[in-house]
């Protein structure tokens, strides 16, 4: 027994209720979901919170992040520390 399929009524007991849909879709009311649009369409929505990273600049970070852990090594090496 679910609450999908039998809800609580006045008295404390559970009611029957048979499902509205197979469709789900149909249930969608609000503006978003694109109901109320001509013809149904999707609207465009930003994500105004994330900026994507120019690739440049993840290459250079990765790359600059790379001659780093090279440098650290060879020096380490160099100078001994790790021998």
């Amino acid at each position: 027994m679910t609450l999908q399929l039998h809800r609580p009524d006045a008295e404390g007991g559970l009611e029957v209720v048979a499902p509205v849909s197979d469709d789900h879709r149909t249930q969608l009311k609000a503006q978003r979901w694109g109901s109320s649009l001509h013809r149904g369409r999707l609207p465009r929505l930003a994500n105004t919170e994330m900026e994507p990273t120019p690739a440049w600049l993840a290459v250079g970070l990765w790359a600059g992040l790379a001659l780093v852990t090279f440098v650290i090594i060879v020096l380490g090496y160099g100078t001994g520390f790790w021998g």
